[in-house]
C-alpha cells in the first residue's frame, strides 16, 4: 500500500499533495468499492489532521474532478468519526441486492443517522428513495426504527431542498446540514473538553421541532459555558500556588499552551510510532483509539519544591480509562521535554492525591516537585510519597 507507506517515511510531502494525488497513490488509483485503493484512502482519512481533512473537503466542492463525488463521501464520513460517531461506511454505488447509503453513523446516546452526501443540491435527491434505504436497513436491523436521515450537501444555499423536505412526509425523518456547517461542527468540538458539549453537538444532528428553539438555545448555552470554563480548568492552581499581578491571578495565553501540548504530541506519537487524532483540545487517540493521551501543559512556578502543577479531571480519567494504552502526558511551557504517565499509576494512585470537588468542577491534584538529584516527582502528598518522573520522560 504505496500511499500509506509514503505516509509514514514522508508525512509532510504527503500533506502538500492535492486531494486527487492522494487517490492515485492509494491501492491501484481507482476508487472503487472493496478495492485496496478504497481501504487504503479511507484510512488515511483516519490519520491526517482536522484542518487538512476541511481542506480536502472545500476542494472537492470547488474543483471538478473524477471520482469527486466518491471522495467527499468518505471525508463526510471521515468528519462523522470526528465527531465520535461509530461510522460505517457505505457503498459507492448501490446494487439491487445491496442497499445504496452513504454511510451510517451510530453513537451510544442517540438514534442512528443514514447519510447522504452530495457535492451540491442540485442534483435530483428522491427523498422516497432514501425513506426506501432506511426501511431496509431496519429490517435488516442495521439501524434502529427511530432512525433519520442527514443529508450532507456542498452548497450552503439549498432552499430548493429545504422546501422539498420540509413540505414532504419524510419531515420529521429527514435532516439537512452543508458541509461547511458540518465542519464547524468539528472545529467546535475539537475546542470542547466537555462531554455535554459534544452530546448538544451531536443531538443537532437530529431532526427536531424549530417552533420552539431550547434545544438550540442549549446548545449555544452550554458551548458558551464550556469556553469560559476551559479559560480556567487547565490552569486551575492551589491558592498557595496563585501568582498575582495587581491582584489578578496570572495566566499563560491558550495559543501558547497548545503549541507546547502540540509538540509534545507529536514527539509522542513519534516514539509510540503510532498516528494521534484530535479528539478534543486536551485529548487525543490513534485511529482505533487503542492508545489514547491526555496532554496537560503547565507554567513554570516560582522556586524549586513545586515547579509544576496540573489539574486532572474526571472527564480526562474516564477517556484514558477505556484505553488499551493510556497515558497522562504532563508537559512545562520552559522545557523540551514531557513525562507520558502510564494510567495504570494514575488508577492506582488517584486514591493518594488531593481533590478538589466544587460541583462539577473536580479535578484530582497533580503536583511535580523537584528531588535531590534535581530530577522532577509526581508528590503524591496523602502518603507523603514522590513517584520520580524520569522514567517516563520524553524530549521534542
Amino acid at each position: 500500500m504505496a500511499l500509506l507507506s509514503f505516509w509514514k517515511s514522508n508525512k509532510d510531502e504527503v500533506l502538500k499533495q492535492t486531494i486527487e494525488q492522494v487517490v492515485s497513490n492509494a491501492g491501484d488509483g481507482g476508487l472503487r468499492d472493496n478495492t485496496d485503493c478504497s481501504k487504503e484512502f479511507r484510512q488515511f482519512l483516519k490519520m491526517v489532521p482536522s484542518e487538512q481533512l476541511f481542506g480536502y473537503a472545500r476542494h472537492c466542492l470547488e474543483t471538478t474532478f473524477n471520482k469527486g463525488g466518491l471522495v467527499l463521501q468518505d471525508i463526510v464520513n471521515e468528519l462523522g468519526r470526528r465527531l465520535d460517531f461509530d461510522v460505517e461506511d457505505g457503498l459507492y454505488q448501490g446494487t439491487r441486492t445491496s442497499i445504496g447509503f452513504d454511510g451510517i453513523w451510530r453513537h451510544k446516546d442517540q438514534s442512528d443517522l443514514i447519510i447522504e452526501a452530495k457535492t451540491t443540491d442540485y442534483v435530483t435527491i428522491s427523498l422516497e428513495k432514501l425513506a426506501k434505504y432506511k426501511e431496509r436497513l431496519v429490517a435488516e436491523k442495521k439501524v434502529q426504527q427511530d432512525a433519520s436521515v442527514l443529508i450532507v450537501v456542498g452548497r450552503e444555499d439549498t432552499g430548493a431542498l429545504e422546501a422539498q423536505v420540509r413540505g414532504s412526509r419524510y419531515a420529521w425523518e429527514m435532516r439537512l446540514i452543508s458541509v461547511e456547517r458540518l465542519i464547524k461542527l468539528v472545529q467546535v468540538k475539537e475546542k470542547s473538553d466537555d462531554p455535554a458539549t459534544v452530546h448538544q453537538i451531536r443531538q443537532l444532528l437530529q431532526p427536531f421541532e424549530y417552533t420552539k428553539i431550547d434545544k438550540i438555545i442549549d446548545v449555544i448555552f452550554t458551548t458558551a459555558v464550556d469556553v469560559e470554563n476551559q479559560q480556567g480548568n487547565e490552569q486551575e492552581e492551589p491558592s498557595d500556588q496563585d501568582e498575582h499581578e495587581g491582584g489578578k491571578q496570572i495566566r499563560t495565553a491558550p495559543e501558547l499552551l497548545n503549541a507546547k501540548r502540540q509538540q509534545a504530541v507529536e514527539a509522542f506519537a513519534a516514539l509510540k510510532g503510532k498516528e494521534l487524532v484530535k479528539q478534543s483540545r486536551t485529548l487525543f487517540w490513534s485511529p482505533n483509539k487503542e492508545l489514547r493521551i491526555c496532554c496537560a501543559v503547565s507554567k513554570r512556578y516560582e522556586g524549586d519544591y513545586q515547579p509544576y502543577w496540573y489539574a486532572y479531571h474526571p472527564k480526562w480519567d474516564a477517556f484514558l480509562a477505556e484505553a488499551e494504552d493510556g497515558y497522562f502526558v504532563l508537559s512545562c511551557m520552559d522545557r523540551n521535554e514531557a513525562f507520558a504517565v502510564p494510567y495504570s499509576w494514575l488508577a492506582a494512585n488517584k486514591k493518594n492525591l488531593n481533590m478538589t470537588e466544587n460541583g462539577d468542577r473536580s479535578y484530582w491534584h497533580v503536583p511535580v516537585t523537584t528531588l535531590d538529584n534535581g530530577n522532577l516527582a509526581i508528590n503524591t502528598s496523602k502518603i507523603g510519597s514522590k513517584t520520580p518522573l524520569e522514567p517516563y520522560r520524553f524530549a521534542f
